[in-house]
Order: structure tokens, then C-alpha cells, then sequence
């Protein structure tokens, strides 16, 4: 069965649309995204925050609105999406990119009676 071809141009104007909620700026205006790769329909994405100290909520915000928007973009079957530079970076990137209906953090073994 063939991949369907996924259209770099859709997947530019896709992250194009998303906006660092903290200063209302396009992403790629401000020149955030670092890599954008495509291969039988995974694409991977790699931004640098806006600064070390970005606030985590607005860095996971940004990563989520990549993965979700990408993920509407005819052709794409799944979509890794790294943050760099930022001090929470490895946390962010484990919940944006952990398979669906799991939780990023390990739940707690009970205690055995």
C-alpha cells in the first residue's frame, strides 16, 4: 500500500498558524523552528525556546499546537515534536510525544497486603 505524499507546503502553513501565547507572535516569525522533516508520513520538528526560562506551560503549548495541527495535514501518521533550550525541555517532550491513552508519569505500584 502506498504513503500518501504530505505536502510540505501544507505542514509550513500549519506551523506558520501557531502563535507563542506569551508574546502573540507567529513561531516562525520569531524563527523558533530549528528542523522540519518529513519521511513517509512522520515528520519531526525540532524549536528552540524563546528562552531557558519560558514559563513550561506556554513551551508544552507550543509543542502540543505543532503536534495537533500537524496531525490534521492530509497524509501525516504521526508527529515528533522536540523542544531544545529549555530547562524543563525533557519533560515537555515526553508528554507531547507519548503514545496515545498513557500517562507521562508512571503511575504508583500500590502496596501489596
Amino acid at each position: 500500500m502506498p504513503v500518501e505524499q504530505v505536502d510540505l507546503k501544507e505542514v509550513q502553513k500549519q506551523i506558520s498558524r501557531i502563535v507563542d501565547p506569551e508574546v502573540g507572535i507567529p513561531i516562525v516569525e520569531m524563527n523558533l523552528i530549528d528542523k522540519l522533516e518529513i519521511k513517509e508520513g512522520l515528520v519531526d520538528v525540532q524549536y528552540h525556546a524563546t528562552t531557558q526560562y519560558c514559563p513550561p506551560v506556554f513551551a508544552l503549548k507550543i509543542s502540543q499546537d505543532i503536534k495537533t495541527g500537524l496531525m490534521g495535514v492530509k497524509g501525516v501518521k504521526d508527529v515528533h515534536v522536540v523542544v531544545t533550550g529549555h530547562y524543563f525541555a525533557e519533560a515537555i517532550n515526553r508528554q507531547v510525544n507519548k503514545p496515545p491513552g498513557t500517562t507521562a508519569v508512571p503511575p504508583q505500584e500500590t502496596p501489596k497486603q
